[in-house]
């Protein structure tokens, strides 16, 4: 890869966009349980509500929507 790939590369991974870099892989966000560090990909959970943690079954919190620019990290 040569300096425009670089600069082309480091253009698209600074953008607002959600799609940034590999636009092949697509999420709804994850789940969360701060107490417990325990994630699950919003698209594994069936239907609308939140599921509860496997470790101490308290409801997970979404942390990413589909058209934020953030992680769920």
């Amino acid at each position: 890869m040569g300096l425009l790939g670089t600069l082309k590369d480091t253009f698209a991974a600074s953008t607002e966009s959600p799609n940034r870099g590999d636009a092949t892989s697509s999420t709804s966000g994850a789940y969360w349980c701060h107490d417990c560090a325990e994630r699950t990909l919003a698209d594994d959970v069936a239907g609308d509500a939140p599921p509860t943690c496997p470790e101490c079954g308290d409801e997970m919190e979404l942390e990413r929507s589909p058209d934020s620019t953030g992680c769920a990290c």
